[in-house]
């Protein structure tokens, strides 16, 4: 009996232990899921309701600068110079023997060491040389050719004084003085050329202005690119026809409105407006002796001026 009762109370607590697990775990599982599910639904509410978020685009990548170098010329030899001392080592040994050359000058802000535009004119002075235009190579260099003067070489007022000091500090070589004498011997010296900064209306062009209104109206009323042309073809002509190169700008700038339209212009290769100046009929001496239409100097917006190749007469 006592085994009995010792029995039924522990048979009695397993079964309520059973029952107990068995009651309480589902009730935790459909708990915790229930949560979970309420969890998840509260998320999604809210991110229903919530607005979307704005997203700002990406900025595109700037785009980078490529140092494209221009194709190289191959008519003259190329060289760089560090120092003016270098260029005027090479020059000393080899002026008289190169028809010409190509110089390197590096950009202010590529910081590579390089002989300056204005050391190498004096230099080239010095040995009866010239610089001729300058073209941009990279974003590192850009370049200049350089070739002994031609004969009938026409001289800037620029150079001219730059040639003076030169002589004065003992820096002038034989080549150069060479140079300088067969300009004074023709007349090319005093002919000289003012920049477009320095040049004035010469008195006998103001003269034959005073007497032609019309002239002188479209004169005045030239552009500073125009007016320097017009200039620059009188003070680089000639002594000997000097007069007629006066009349015949008066006579263009007369019919500049009418037979000669201001407007009439055309693109060159360069960019640069190129104004004809005059058209005439010449009489070319030939076996036939027949007439054939001959360009007369055309000027062009940058200040220089530039023959026009004559038309051969018809067979």
């Amino acid at each position: 009996m006592l085994q009995h009762l010792k029995i039924r109370p522990t048979l009695r607590t397993r079964q309520l232990n059973l029952i107990i697990k068995t009651s309480v775990q589902p009730q935790s599982s459909v708990g915790t899921h229930s949560h979970l599910r309420s969890q998840s639904q509260t998320t999604s509410t809210s991110n229903s309701t919530m607005s979307p978020k704005a997203t700002t685009p990406k900025p595109a990548p700037a785009a980078t600068k490529t140092n494209t170098t221009k194709p190289l010329p191959t008519d003259l030899p190329i060289h760089t110079f560090p120092t003016p001392s270098s260029f005027e080592t090479f020059l000393s040994q080899n002026h008289n023997s190169l028809p010409g050359m190509y110089i390197k000058f590096a950009k202010k802000n590529s910081g590579i060491p390089s002989i300056t535009a204005s050391q190498a004119v004096e230099i080239a002075l010095c040995y009866g040389w010239i610089d001729g235009r300058a073209s941009s190579l990279n974003d590192q260099y850009w370049l200049v050719r350089y070739t002994p003067r031609r004969p009938k070489s026409l001289w800037s007022a620029k150079n001219v004084a730059t040639v003076q000091r030169l002589i004065d500090e003992g820096r002038m070589r034989d080549a150069g003085l060479a140079a300088v004498e067969a300009a004074k011997k023709d007349g090319r010296w005093e002919r000289a050329y003012d920049g477009p900064a320095n040049i004035g209306v010469p008195a006998d062009l103001e003269e034959a202005l005073e007497k032609h209104e019309e002239a002188r109206r479209v004169f005045e009323g030239l552009n500073r690119s125009e007016w320097y042309q017009v200039l620059h073809r009188l003070q680089t002509g000639a002594v000997s026809t000097r007069r007629e190169r006066i009349e015949a700008v008066v006579d263009m700038l007369a019919r500049r409105n009418t037979a000669m339209p201001r407007a009439k212009a055309r693109a060159s290769s360069a960019g640069a407006r190129t104004f004809k100046v005059e058209k005439k009929q010449a009489v070319i001496k030939g076996k036939k002796g027949k007439k054939a239409d001959v360009e007369t100097e055309a000027l062009s917006s940058d200040g220089s001026a530039r023959q026009l190749r004559s038309r051969k007469p018809r067979q």
